[in-house]
């Protein structure tokens, strides 16, 4: 299906003024013919008295980004898409078949639905309901939270938000059943295919990017990376219906709650066992400048065992976690 834009359509304020012009006449002329008992007049007058109003019927007005598809007996006659005042075939519909779909996005709930859950009704503009008109503007899809299993097969939680438009209105409402439905469907598929392809955190021995070499990738490190992959995926499966995905962004990434206290020790081991090897590496350099500064002074001479001794004691005080109680000898050194 070819999307057929209607730019000659923007007389809607002439037909209107030249309506409302042929029914004074028309009124006029039905009094003077009655009176007159002119029935030769009186007959047209009545008739558009009583039928002129079908013209009101193709009236349209749109507003700065938004689009109306029409359909006239089940054809498709072309798309309305730029603001304007617009008087076309009175018996032609707008045709919007996710006009009443409620997602989790911008544009589609008004501030009290969350609180209330009641949306808006439509307004009546130009005898068309806007819930038929097909918004253009960018819109964000802030999809629900999903578990899915990384490479490894730990369960994770996350969530992505989705920015899109409509760039093609006859693809949106022709080709798909429900373009926004399709959209939410194909975010949550394309979410699962690649987060599949990731670890957490870096893992070794995982290649994903699909090339046979470990990379160092991962959800939590590599979310520009992801969020890419993610947003490609999504525009190749949504492109038959008419749509354009600007951006994607995770918006949430967690450990499921089932894992997430045991993942947690484990980061905190890792992280113990990282910072105590800072610790000793160090302390160990510290002693070592210790004995190197006795020995070139000639302040004291000491024995291997001595020596022994006096490097335990220092590492003991370097890499304890609470502050050293020296005992004080204050007898000779032997």
């Amino acid at each position: 299906m070819k999307e057929k834009v209607l730019n000659n359509k923007k007389n809607g304020m002439l037909v209107l003024l030249l309506t409302l012009a042929l029914y004074v006449v028309a009124i006029l002329g039905m009094i003077f013919g009655i009176m007159n008992e002119n029935w030769i007049l009186v007959i047209p007058c009545g008739v558009w008295i009583a039928l002129g109003w079908i013209l009101f019927c193709g009236l349209r007005v749109l507003k700065p980004q938004e689009g109306l598809v029409l359909t006239l007996f089940g054809d498709y006659i072309g798309t309305l898409k730029s603001e304007g005042f617009y008087f076309v075939n009175p018996f032609s519909v707008g045709f919007n078949p996710a006009a009443k779909t409620k997602l989790n996005q911008s544009g589609d709930v008004d501030s009290q639905a969350k609180k209330t859950m009641i949306f808006t009704q439509p307004q009546i503009d130009g005898m068309e309901s806007t819930s038929k008109k097909i918004s253009l503007k960018v819109m964000t899809l802030n999809n629900n939270r999903q578990k899915i299993n990384d490479c490894l097969g730990n369960p994770v939680e996350i969530g992505i938000a989705v920015t899109w438009r409509v760039v093609d209105t006859a693809k949106a409402v022709f080709n798909v059943d429900n373009f926004k439905e399709y959209l939410s469907l194909q975010c949550d598929s394309a979410l699962r295919n690649i987060v599949r392809l990731y670890p957490y955190d870096v893992s070794p021995n995982v290649d994903t990017t699909g090339d046979g070499v470990a990379d160092e990738g991962s959800l939590r490190g590599s979310s520009e990376v992801v969020a890419l992959r993610i947003k490609e995926e999504i525009q190749g499966r949504v492109e038959e219906a008419g749509l354009e995905i600007l951006e994607a962004r995770i918006t949430y990434l967690a450990y499921a709650p089932e894992i997430a206290a045991v993942m947690l020790q484990r980061q905190q081991a890792s992280a113990i066992i990282d910072a105590r090897k800072m610790i000793v590496d160090g302390a160990v350099g510290m002693v070592e400048m210790a004995l190197e500064r006795l020995e070139e002074n000639d302040t004291i001479a000491l024995d291997d065992e001595r020596k022994a001794a006096m490097v335990s004691n220092l590492l003991v005080v370097l890499c304890g976690n609470h502050d050293a109680q020296p005992i004080v000898n204050t007898g000779s050194l032997y």
